[in-house]
């Protein structure tokens, strides 16, 4: 069935249907498997990435059975070597695993959901010590596995792509790998969702928190132009980017449809000094953040399993609260189900209003579009906080409103009420 906003129940639907016991049950299988790490065992059925990766794909199969075929499952690989690359071992394929769910209005347009397959042991280099992964990222890994079972039961007018990603802990060779199939194959990108460390509510700094979780984006694309850049410096811009308004994106749903929930925009790529898969589709220009624990405890990553003056190390099955994976799970879905359900953004966005005491907005026709929102905001608030629905026409004043004061923006709406992300303005109208 195709989603309607004015159904609000078919959402908490989506909430209700996410299984932490299926989330639970997936982080279990896939810490059996010894190690993830990229480098390991490719040919044994029980042990090493080879096995991990076939029984996800196995998974995403079973799902497709149960859903008339609806999702095209492959795997997309590429080689890397040890030339130039300190933290690969030897010369190997990697390989992701790949759902795509298509769209029926708009197929070449794609949201996708990310988790990491692989696995890691203290030492980078060592594929073949224990490394059961079940925060990093095992939680991630089954939560894209269990959207996938929940919105598989539904049509959506964008297509979803459900990702397992290899390579992440030796320099983030599988999102660069598949970052430049999309490009390749000319994929329309309306956002990425990285889910990496989903399962965690201890942090190291002695706070239990089962609500609060961060979306880190970086503030504008990398590959903006110079002119680009340049007219930031005057029309302001420095924190409105298309990752940035999809994490506001996330934000606004999360609070609308699970209260309860805390999203915390870290307005940062990732952590300090750190990366994650989002960032190779950031660096070709596509819109992506990263979904994570608001806590997380170093005991726990990239740790051998071991006890050490009395603190328990490494990445296990007990540390990980299935619970919270399931919140953040369906936080995934439901965003994933509103960005597959509207209709595309609009491409250029026009504003005016120098020295006058109104602010005029220009926007292009979108298909699929039955009316728009204007959004704005004072320039120091995080959120788009106020907002005025026009219809079906391209050009709107906001009487009283004085320019310099705010930021802008517009969505489109289409008929069953889901909104696309925000749009800021790209263009000056010249008074």
């Amino acid at each position: 069935m195709l989603l309607s906003a004015q159904n609000h129940q078919l959402i908490y639907s989506i909430i209700d249907s996410v299984s932490a016991d299926r989330i639970k049950e997936d982080v279990k299988t896939l810490t059996e498997f010894g190690t993830r790490n990229t480098f390991s065992d490719t040919i044994s059925n029980t042990q090493g990435i080879g096995a991990a990766r076939r029984w996800i794909k196995n998974e995403f199969d079973s799902i497709s059975s149960t859903c008339n075929s609806c999702l095209n499952v492959f795997y997309q690989k590429d080689f890397v070597t040890k030339k130039s690359n300190a933290r690969v071992p030897h010369d190997t394929w990697v390989v992701n695993v790949v759902a795509v769910q298509k769209g029926t209005t708009y197929p070449n347009r794609y949201i996708i959901m990310t988790g990491d397959i692989d696995s890691r042991a203290s030492n980078t280099l060592d594929f073949k010590t224990d490394a059961p992964g079940a925060n990093d990222n095992a939680s991630g890994m089954s939560g894209t596995i269990e959207a996938a079972r929940v919105l598989s039961k539904y049509k959506f007018e964008n297509s979803i792509v459900y990702l397992g990603l290899s390579g992440e802990e030796q320099g983030l060779f599988g999102g660069a790998g598949f970052a430049a199939y999309v490009k390749a194959n000319n994929w329309d990108i309306i956002g990425v969702f990285n889910n990496d460390m989903i399962g965690n509510i201890e942090g190291v700094d002695g706070v239990i928190d089962n609500r609060s979780f961060r979306i880190f984006s970086e503030p504008v694309p990398q590959t903006e132009t110079e002119k680009e850049r340049k007219s930031r410096r005057f029309y302001g811009g420095e924190v409105d980017g298309i990752s940035r308004q999809l994490a506001r994106y996330i934000h606004k749903t999360t609070q609308t449809y699970m209260p309860e929930m805390n999203p915390m925009m870290i307005y940062r790529l990732d952590r300090f000094g750190r990366g994650g898969h989002h960032r190779p589709f950031n660096d070709l220009g596509y819109a992506g953040v990263r979904i994570m624990e608001a806590h997380e405890n170093y005991t726990q990553q990239h740790q051998d399993v071991r006890t050490e003056n009395g603190i328990e190390y490494g990445d296990t099955f007990e540390h990980v609260n299935f619970d919270y994976a399931k919140k953040l799970t369906a936080v995934n879905a439901i965003n994933l189900a509103s960005l597959a359900s509207a209709a595309p953004a609009p491409s250029t966005v026009a504003i005016g209003g120098i020295v006058q005491a109104s602010a005029k907005l220009k926007w292009n026709t979108v298909q699929g579009a039955v009316g728009y929102k204007i959004y704005w905001r004072d320039t120091t608030s995080p959120t788009w906080d106020h907002s005025r629905t026009v219809g079906n026409i391209t050009a709107f004043t906001l009487e009283g409103i004085v320019i310099d004061n705010y930021y802008f923006g517009v969505a489109s709406i289409n008929k069953n009420g889901f909104e696309s992300p925000v749009v800021f303005p790209n263009s000056i109208i010249k008074n």
